[in-house]
């Protein structure tokens, strides 16, 4: 073969693994409304969209997943659902469904169920390959949690009474887990308004000082576009924690934590930020 052709065919190939491109995320920060589930469908092409639904965070998948899949047709969506365990995640009817599928949505309900039947599948690896071959991934309360890497498992350490749940900003209370991984530059909480959940985020701030915490309301959504950026969408509002240029992140001898210079962004619908610049975009 010529060598210059060759050359070219290469170059050809890695122009075109690079010009593939990822999809978006829909994430909701919790009841979800028909505004995110037209902007979800939107994305995944309108008419075109095929969705499956995830639901094992929650209780009665059935039910609920049969409630979605009427909401998303009912919007000229075609959609389907799973039903299945850690043991027959890799039904090769399940991956089938999802070979069809553009669009994933998780249900919420604990995002430690969806972390416990998902993690080191080849069904989360389809998740991944729709997500990186152009198509969207949504979901709503834990199917937002479960979206960063490190995610939120709604658990205390050191608080052990659930009756006044996140009432201090101390080292070691927050627990964490491993998540799906699709934001890799923040910690994604959700209800955080409704809830008031603004200790603890702020205490994973302190022990993450790299990352991003990002907190969303409830009807509320971020929309994340391929290159890093995000719209608000919904009736409420999210926050952006920024600790990466913080300074003095210190600790007292009752674990209560500090931090100076923390930035924080309060967006509206509407708003655009940047993941990479860390800022808002005008």
């Amino acid at each position: 073969m010529n060598k210059y052709l060759l050359v070219f065919l290469l170059i050809f190939a890695v122009t075109d693994i690079i010009s593939q491109s990822k999809g978006y995320l829909v994430i909701i920060g919790g009841v979800h409304t028909q505004e995110t589930s037209k902007k979800f469908i939107e994305l995944a092409g309108g008419d075109n969209a095929r969705i499956i639904i995830i639901p094992n965070a929650g209780s009665n998948p059935v039910y609920n997943s049969e409630l979605h899949k009427k909401e998303f047709e009912e919007l000229s969506a075609k959609a389907d659902y799973l039903l299945f365990t850690r043991e027959t995640a890799d039904a090769d009817s399940n991956l089938k469904k999802m070979d069809w599928a553009n669009a994933v949505y998780f249900l919420g309900g604990d995002q430690s169920d969806l972390t416990r039947d998902m993690l080191g599948t080849k069904l989360l690896q389809k998740v991944y390959d729709i997500y990186n071959d152009g198509g969207v991934i949504g979901g709503s309360s834990a199917g937002a949690a479960v979206q960063s890497e490190i995610m939120i498992t709604g658990n205390e350490l050191l608080n052990k009474d659930s009756s006044s749940a996140f009432v201090s900003i101390q080292k070691g209370n927050i627990e964490t887990a491993k998540g799906f991984g699709f934001i890799k530059s923040a910690i994604i909480d959700q209800h955080f308004l409704k809830r008031k959940r603004h200790n603890r985020l702020i205490t994973l701030m302190c022990e993450h000082p790299n990352l991003l915490g990002i907190a969303i309301d409830e009807a509320t959504a971020i929309v994340v576009n391929p290159d890093d950026t995000f719209e608000v969408v919904g009736s409420n509002q999210v926050l952006v924690y920024d600790p990466t240029e913080a300074k003095n992140i210190r600790e007292d001898k009752h674990g209560n934590l500090g931090i100076t210079g923390m930035k924080i962004h309060l967006l509206i619908s509407g708003d655009k930020f940047d993941l990479k610049t860390k800022q808002v975009i005008k």
